[in-house]
């Protein structure tokens, strides 16, 4: 007994009812791809940011200038600054942010992100900010907080076993 392979019917036209389901996909298709470019040019959804190429030796230099000089606490180990308007750092290695920054509300700073040893995620909590940090280039976030509060700043990206403790905070003052 043997078999017979199923009636072939790739060469047939299209039935009525499948054509009109391609059209509408292909216009359906056509309408996303084309608003994609448009969201991006006028639904202001990108944060503006810039990127510079950075050893992780140099912007852990920088940072630890940037703590020697801004310090005014520590909480469990990390130390706390109080910077001006301006330029401030932001340290990202496993499994911790540092420091932790005391801002002013209604100012405007440089917010330089980098990490000094795998990818980290910068996950800005309530805000819903999210960055990929990679080591090697500084990321710089034009940041005016508009409330004064907590904010926690979060490791979205897996970094090793302690991911998941990797947190660190921003105060806005008023």
């Amino acid at each position: 007994m043997a078999l017979t392979p199923p009636e072939r019917v790739w060469w047939k036209r299209l039935g009525r009812q499948e054509r009109l389901w391609l059209g509408v996909s292909l216009v359906f298709i056509v309408a996303l791809f084309s608003t994609m470019p448009l969201w991006h040019l006028l639904a202001r959804q990108n944060t503006p940011h810039l990127a510079y190429r950075v050893s992780p030796e140099r912007f852990s230099q920088l940072t630890n200038d940037f703590i020697a000089r801004y310090q005014v606490g520590e909480e469990a180990g990390i130390p706390i600054v109080r910077p001006p308007e301006g330029d401030v750092y932001l340290l990202a290695m496993q499994f911790q942010w540092m420091p932790i920054l005391e801002l002013t509300k209604g100012k405007t700073y440089r917010l330089h992100v980098s990490s000094v040893d795998v990818n980290h995620g910068f996950s800005l909590q309530p805000v819903n900010m999210n960055f990929q940090i990679v080591p090697g280039y500084d990321y710089v976030l034009i940041l005016t907080p508009s409330e004064a509060g907590e904010y926690t700043i979060v490791c979205n990206e897996y970094c090793g076993l302690a991911h998941h403790q990797m947190t660190g905070k921003i105060l806005v003052k008023e």
